[in-house]
């Protein structure tokens, strides 16, 4: 009878350890599959905005990820992206980019259909001055905005900061400053808006499954490509991506594990973003953009390219008409790098800028910026950008029209 009942207490011991193991295998592979939650101290790297507006990293680093189980598939279902929810467009502006800045603001509000909401990253002494500016643009209640400080990883502040133009990298931080944002449309002060910003968004619905970002090419003729001639780090596809234009599914970015040439191990954002900078620092010559070139050079089935016109600069122009889309639909987005809104180089793109600023809201958009813009874009015919001045309308002369027509069916 004794020995019964020891034979029935070792199973029954048996099974209690069986069950113990089932439950502690079910967890890790718990840990493993699902999204790791905001404050988990397991986090390999966890970067938080502190009190001071200035980072803080949690316990960990980067090398713990070598330790880790190989991960799932790399699969990305869509979150919120196709929802009704404003567009989210943010801005990095430090020294005296105001009046740029606020220009292309202006150019968002006046073409766009759907609500605005504005993340606009600013150096603290320019705070007041925008809260006026864009005070002074509030136009049929089409837009709010958040304005933030400059902030970058406390340890790592200075570098990041002076990294190409100041403050230009803090695009990098943004899947981690905006947590509670899932889609984002990140723009350079230099940008002019002519179509809606409603009309770029909608790529988010033609990422497939892997990708989580949007960007244009560096350049479509090779023979005068920067990355292909002259980089000293790897870059995406023929010619580089130029990243003054990014369109951006935070949420698949910050749930990504990304290949490198650092560490067998997949990173994610957070973790990927200094050891990039250590590795390539004497190699990068324009900072963040280069960054973004060497991950996505590892990871291109992340990157949705879309055409040039998109990001139109004077690259496309200045040497010959290298821009086939805009010949043929125009330009949507008019991007003014080098500073040519604020010199005679290129007086195509200055007269546009020019023309979005001086316009007041509520004036006639045909007679006070359609019509006066194309006499100031016949007299830069002297310039090749010039020559071919009628891309530079043909976009904006639809939007306005269907700016009119929208008003016309609202009645």
């Amino acid at each position: 009878m004794r020995r019964l009942v020891r034979v029935a207490l070792l199973c029954l011991g048996c099974g209690l350890c069986s069950l113990l193991y089932a439950f502690s295998q079910l967890a890790l592979s718990l840990e493993q599959e699902t999204p790791r939650r905001r404050g988990d101290p397991t986090f390999p790297v966890r970067r938080q905005l502190s009190g001071d507006g200035g980072w803080r990293a949690a316990a960990g680093s980067a090398g713990r990820r070598d330790r880790r189980l190989p991960l799932p598939p790399e699969r990305y279902d869509f979150v919120n992206t196709l929802s009704s929810e404003k567009m989210h467009l943010a801005v990095v502006a430090c020294g005296e980019r105001l009046e740029e800045t606020v220009t292309m603001l202006k150019s968002a509000i006046i073409f766009s259909i759907k609500h605005l909401q504005f993340h606009i990253f600013a150096e603290d002494p320019l705070h007041r001055d925008f809260q006026a500016m864009l005070g002074s643009l509030a136009y049929q209640g089409k837009f709010n905005y958040t304005l933030y400080p400059i902030s970058f990883p406390t340890e790592n502040a200075a570098e990041w900061k002076k990294l190409f133009k100041p403050c230009a990298s803090q695009r990098l931080f943004l899947p981690l400053i905006l947590k509670d944002v899932d889609s984002l449309l990140y723009v350079d002060t230099d940008i002019l808006f002519l179509r809606p910003v409603d009309d770029i968004w909608s790529f988010l619905k033609k990422f497939n499954s892997s990708q989580i970002a949007a960007m244009a090419p560096e350049h479509e003729e090779p023979r005068i490509g920067w990355y292909n001639r002259f980089a000293r780090h790897p870059y995406y596809g023929k010619t580089g991506i130029n990243s003054g234009v990014m369109l951006m599914n935070m949420t698949r970015i910050r749930r990504k594990y990304f290949k490198n040439d650092m560490t067998t191990a997949r990173l994610r954002w957070e973790e990927i973003l200094m050891p990039l900078l250590k590795k390539y620092k004497l190699n990068i010559t324009w900072g963040d953009q280069d960054l973004l070139n060497i991950m996505f050079f590892h990871n291109p089935e992340s990157l949705f390219v879309f055409p040039c016109q998109w990001n139109y600069r004077p690259d496309h122009c200045i040497y010959g008409s290298n821009c086939q889309q805009a010949e043929k639909e125009g330009i949507f987005i008019l991007h003014g790098n080098r500073g040519v809104y604020h010199d005679d180089k290129q007086p195509a793109f200055r007269a546009v800028y020019e023309a979005i600023k001086y316009y007041s809201f509520g004036d006639d958009l045909v007679h006070s910026l359609l019509l006066p813009l194309e006499l100031e874009l016949q007299k830069t015919q002297h310039t090749y950008c010039g020559r071919i001045y009628k891309v530079f309308i043909k976009q904006l002369t639809k939007s306005i029209r269907d700016i009119y027509d929208r008003s016309s069916k609202g009645r």
